[in-house]
C-alpha cells in the first residue's frame, strides 16, 4: 500500500521549501489543494496525499483511520505509511525535511502531530485537530507548531486544541496558538496566519 497524492510544483523552478497538507475524515486530497492560490507562495512545492482507506459512507472520501470504531482501526498502518512516504519525499522532491512544513485539518491535524513529532520537519500545523495519546521522541528537538482552532467548533471542541497546546509546550515544543470565532472550517484569516508561520519558520532554517 502506498499514498497517492496531488503535487503542485512551484512556478519558479526549483522549490525553496515544501508544504504537505493532510485532509480530514471523509475528505480527500482535492479538499485542501484548492487553498494553494490563497497562500501566494509561488516558489513552494505543495503536496496533498490521499489517506489510504476509503470512507465507509462518503463516496470518494478517504480516512486515515476509523473514527467510528473503538480502537482507531487503521491508525498503525497510516502512521507507518505516512512516515515512510514523508521520508521518501526528500529524495523525490529534492527538498530536505528541515524545509518541509507538515500540516493537516481535523483528523489530518491529528496525523500531523502523531507523525510529525517523530521527524526532523521544519514545522507542523494543526487546524481544528487534536492530539493522540503519544509520547514524542525525546532525543531530538521538536519542530515548531502552529495550532489554530475555532471557538464554535462542534466537531472537535476547542478544549482538544488547548490540551494539545499544553502537552506540546510541556514537551518543549515552540507553540503558536490561535483561536478564531468560527466552526469546524478554515477561514481566510487562518490561511493568512498559516502563510506567515510558514514563511517565518522556513526563513529560520536558512
Amino acid at each position: 500500500m502506498s499514498l497517492q497524492s496531488i503535487s503542485i510544483p512551484p512556478k519558479t523552478g526549483k522549490p525553496v521549501a515544501s508544504i504537505v497538507a493532510l485532509h480530514g475524515w471523509g475528505a480527500n486530497a482535492r479538499d485542501l489543494a484548492s487553498l494553494v492560490p490563497a497562500f501566494n507562495l509561488p516558489n513552494y512545492q505543495f503536496i496533498f496525499p490521499d489517506a489510504p482507506f476509503p470512507h465507509p459512507q462518503i463516496p470518494g472520501g478517504k480516512m486515515w483511520y476509523d473514527l467510528q470504531g473503538k480502537n482507531s482501526q487503521g491508525l498503525i498502518e497510516s502512521r507507518q505509511l505516512l512516515r515512510e512516504w514523508l521520508l521518501s519525499l526528500e529524495s523525490s522532491m529534492g527538498v530536505p525535511l528541515s524545509r518541509t512544513i507538515l500540516g493537516g485539518f481535523s483528523q489530518g491535524g491529528a496525523m500531523t502531530l502523531d507523525v510529525g513529532l517523530t521527524l526532523p520537519l521544519g514545522g507542523l500545523i494543526c487546524l481544528s485537530g487534536y492530539l493522540h495519546s503519544i509520547s514524542p521522541a525525546s532525543d531530538s528537538a521538536l519542530p515548531p507548531v502552529l495550532i489554530a482552532h475555532g471557538t464554535q467548533d462542534t466537531v472537535v471542541p476547542v478544549s482538544a486544541a488547548v490540551r494539545a497546546r499544553d502537552s506540546l509546550t510541556a514537551w518543549g515544543s515552540s507553540v503558536l496558538y490561535q483561536e478564531f470565532n468560527m466552526g469546524h472550517e478554515i477561514q481566510p484569516e487562518v490561511v493568512d496566519l498559516m502563510r506567515s508561520f510558514v514563511v517565518e519558520t522556513v526563513s529560520k532554517s536558512d
